[in-house]
C-alpha cells in the first residue's frame, strides 16, 4: 500500500487572497496527495497545531501581503520548537527575490510565486519530502 503525502496548505496573517492557494491545493490533491486547507487568517500557532494534529509531511504557506519575513519565519520556528523537524516547509505568493535566501536559512525550502506551474510544485514535493 502506498502512503500518501499529507500536505497542509495555510494562509497566515490578514491576507485575504486565497485563489492561488486553492489552485495549488487542488493540484496537489489531483496528484494523489492528501491536502488539508486551513482557510484564511491563520496564526502561526493555529497552523502549527493543525500540522501536528494532521501529522503532515509538508506545510505550504501562501502570502501576498508582504509579511512573509515575519509570518513564514514564525511558523518555521514554531514547527521546530514543537519537534516537527522533518516537515518540508514551502512558501508561495509575492516574495521579493532578495528575501528568498533569508527564508531558506530559516527553513523555507521552496519559493513558488505567481505563475509557477503546479507540476513544478508537485515534483518539488515528491523529490524533497522526508518519508
Amino acid at each position: 500500500m502506498e502512503i500518501k503525502i499529507r500536505v497542509l496548505v495555510a494562509k497566515p496573517g490578514l491576507d485575504g487572497h486565497d485563489r492561488g492557494a486553492k489552485i495549488v491545493a487542488r493540484a496537489l490533491r489531483d496528484a494523489g496527495m492528501e491536502v488539508i486547507y486551513t482557510g484564511l487568517h491563520q496564526t502561526a500557532e493555529m497552523i502549527v497545531e493543525a500540522a501536528i494534529q494532521e501529522d503532515v509531511d509538508v506545510v505550504g504557506l501562501s502570502l501576498l501581503s508582504g509579511a512573509h519575513m515575519t509570518l513564514f519565519v514564525d511558523v518555521t520556528r514554531l514547527l521546530k520548537k514543537k519537534g516537527m523537524n522533518d516537515v518540508l516547509i514551502l512558501g508561495g505568493g509575492i516574495i521579493p527575490k532578495e528575501d528568498v535566501p533569508k527564508l531558506k536559512k530559516e527553513g523555507i525550502c521552496g519559493d513558488f510565486g505567481p505563475g509557477t506551474p503546479c507540476e513544478e510544485i508537485v515534483d518539488f514535493i515528491k523529490k524533497n519530502v522526508k518519508k
